[in-house]
């Protein structure tokens, strides 16, 4: 296990901190002022959300052990920049999960805008669109390509912590809802009642 990985891991764990402090916007307010609040909210938002996908990225491709799928291991390409074999069965297991997790992301942040996903900061309760089948589109996605780049890296690491990033991402969506509970009361009860927290709808 390289340094590189166990860096990114421990800054995956730690960048929940500030995470949490960003989704605290009435408490922020409460204790600086509503402007000094809402920008240090932001500041924090901006620190974790783009902290969260760089230590995500650092998990994946850092140097680690690799697996070798038993399956089709004769059919494979080399990429010579990162000295790594790619097998053709974990590209096939790679495409669906990330077009999946880009799909979720990215419509999750189209329907928030970029600005509410860089800073936690919700305006309002969305329950359209992809929010209507899903509470926290964005972090499905995460989880989704997080699988599926370790099985396109046949990052061994990577793979096995895959238990303690979906407990993070679970600890997040938690602490985000108990936020949005206190912001918009009953509305954000009502949503969640109807809609499940990271499992689609179509699953249920």
């Amino acid at each position: 296990m390289s340094s590189w990985f166990i860096i990114s891991l421990i800054g995956f764990i730690v960048i929940i901190i500030p995470y949490f402090f960003s989704l605290e916007h009435l408490k922020l307010e409460e204790k600086y002022g509503r402007k000094k609040g809402k920008k240090i909210g932001d500041i924090y938002g901006l620190i974790s959300g783009w902290g969260f996908f760089l230590f995500l990225f650092g998990i994946w491709f850092s140097p680690q052990e690799r697996f070798i799928n038993p399956i089709l291991t004769d059919f494979s390409f080399q990429i010579s920049l990162l000295d790594l074999r790619i097998y053709l069965i974990n590209f096939i297991i790679f495409i669906p999960l990330f077009v999946a997790g880009v799909w979720l992301g990215i419509k999750g942040v189209i329907q928030t805008t970029l600005k509410v996903a860089e800073t936690h900061r919700a305006k309002k309760v969305i329950t359209k669109g992809v929010y209507s089948i899903i509470r926290h589109p964005q972090y499905l996605g995460a989880i989704l390509a997080h699988i599926g780049f370790s099985f396109l890296l046949s990052a061994l690491q990577s793979l096995l912590i895959t238990p303690l990033i979906i407990a993070l991402i679970f600890i997040l969506s938690w602490k985000e809802e108990k936020e949005l509970t206190k912001e918009f009361g009953q509305e954000y009860k009502e949503y969640k009642k109807s809609v499940p927290m990271l499992i689609p709808k179509i699953f249920h």
